[in-house]
């Protein structure tokens, strides 16, 4: 079905790593040829984020014509405002959901980078700063402007975005919102228009991009949809190379955990990425308190950012596992059960340092790399009666992963801080599938996709993910991608 149709991609990140994810499409028909973004990701964690993040984006903003954008993370969103800035005026494209949680997610990173810079003025005013000042990506108001390119598209339903182009979303089941991403390119646009972009009425090519692929049988959000052909296909790959606790062996974990801590009287706290993991956590607590695993407890959301996310989650219930609707509808009915204060002021967050046992702190951001985190972690880790907690992965370079490798001590505000709370990792929460979810959501594909990319994974996932789906699918054509190199398709 190759006929008249190339396909060149180029990966401008999540090529041997799980941040910046950023594709550059370019599509030849017979038509004029387009080319188009999926995803515009920030790097986070790593000496070589910030170098990256002010590298560019491989071709000139103003040559792109649209942007798919999969879902709100950072890591898939975080440098669309700077791609505005520089020249990308086109459309933005994404679903309901992503929008609300994409303008609480852009406008939080401007403030950390407006926040960075004033403590680096501080400290150079102060003769403690050497170098150059670090650079915002963006402000405000380029964030305000992506959100005004910005265009909503429903699940399930295929839209026309150029002309032989059709972009179908299908739920990802990996934070609210979160969406595969089909692209249907015609040969003939015109005789694509005709049959109105139906892929079956005219010769056509499949591109499909799996985006993060979320795990079976989590809160909150619906298992991921699974799609039926590609023949192009770009496939995550975070975790193809193991496989995740169950939720029950999670749970039990968990529950041990906040026993002992409370037992020895310390406090327990939960680095949690504020969009989509802080509301699943909250939701297993919950289900546990009311199963009469755990007692009562005082869980502080010490995240602006998380308290607006839990707001739009709120605000999509339509879009929630019926499990998820049904447990925030008790635990509504019986506020004895359970405390949950959503912190906003700075005040109150200190406030929290006071607290010298029985708290439970879910705080940002997930990777300890910035936010409030870093206050509670300064003040609990020299204390072995209390435990931290970690809920999701954690980037190469960044502090979670710090902790996760058994750092014996910590870098915050400039002092180096003893690692004595002991600390967790909780396997079965992640957002992102195992190897098993992996090769489940790509077994529905038949035929077997001609081209296979492999992406959004460090190179020994990616990889071990690689020769699964060759021995246990018996795909072939299989590659892992490289930054910044040309694939023809």
């Amino acid at each position: 079905m190759a006929g008249a149709i190339h396909v060149q991609l180029r990966f401008q990140g999540a090529a041997g790593e799980v941040t910046g994810s950023q594709a550059i499409v370019d599509v030849f028909t017979e038509g004029r040829p387009h080319r188009f973004l999926v995803d515009c990701g920030m790097f986070q964690g790593g000496h070589d984020a910030d170098r990256k993040n002010l590298a560019g984006f491989g071709v000139p903003p103003e040559s792109i014509e649209f942007v798919v954008l999969t879902h709100a993370h950072i890591d898939h969103s975080g440098l669309l405002p700077r791609l505005c800035a520089q020249g990308f005026s086109g459309p933005i494209y994404c679903t309901a959901a992503t929008l609300d949680l994409l303008e609480v997610l852009l406008l939080d990173s401007a403030h950390i980078q407006q926040s960075e810079l004033r403590r680096a003025e501080r400290r150079r005013d102060a003769g403690r700063w050497r170098g150059p000042l670090p650079e915002p990506l963006y402000g405000t108001e380029d964030v305000q402007r992506c959100i005004g390119q910005c265009r909503t598209v429903a699940l399930g339903k295929a839209r026309p975005l150029a002309e032989g182009i059709s972009l179908t979303f299908y739920d990802a089941g990996h934070i609210l919102g979160s969406a595969s991403a089909v692209l249907d390119i015609a040969e003939n646009p015109a005789e694509s228009q005709r049959h109105g972009h139906a892929p079956t009425a005219v010769r056509h090519r499949r591109l499909a991009f799996s985006g993060d692929v979320g795990t079976r049988g989590r809160p909150i959000v619906n298992d991921p949809e699974r799609i039926s052909q590609a023949d192009i296909l770009v496939m995550e790959s975070t975790y193809g190379d193991r496989l995740h606790r169950s939720l029950r062996e999670t749970e039990d974990e968990l529950v041990t955990i906040i026993h002992s801590v409370l037992r020895s009287g310390g406090n327990i706290v939960m680095p949690a990425f504020a969009v989509g993991r802080t509301q699943e956590v909250i939701a297993l607590l919950l289900d546990m308190i009311r199963q009469h695993r755990l007692p009562r407890l005082s869980i502080f959301v010490d995240s602006p950012m998380a308290t607006a996310a839990s707001r739009i989650t709120e605000a999509h219930q339509h879009s929630l596992d019926p499990h998820s609707r049904e447990l925030f509808s008790w635990a509504k009915a019986h506020p004895e059960s359970v405390s949950v204060r959503y912190l906003t002021s700075v005040d109150e967050s200190k406030g929290l340092n006071q607290i010298r046992g029985g708290a439970v702190i879910l705080s940002a951001s997930g990777m300890c790399e910035a936010g409030r985190i870093l206050h509670h972690l300064f003040w609990n880790l020299p204390n072995p009666q209390s435990a931290v907690i970690i809920t999701g992965f954690q980037a190469i370079g960044s502090r979670g992963r710090a902790l996760v490798d058994g750092a014996k001590s910590l870098k915050l505000f400039g002092r180096e801080i003893p690692v004595k709370a002991s600390i967790h990792t909780l396997g079965g929460l992640s957002a992102h599938g195992d190897q098993d979810d992996l090769l489940w959501w790509c077994s529905s594909i038949e035929p077997a996709p001609q081209h296979v990319f492999i992406t959004h994974g460090e190179a020994q996932a990616s990889q071990t993910f690689g020769k699964s789906l060759e021995q246990k699918l018996k795909w072939r054509n299989i590659r892992v991608a490289e930054p910044d190199r040309a694939y023809d398709c």
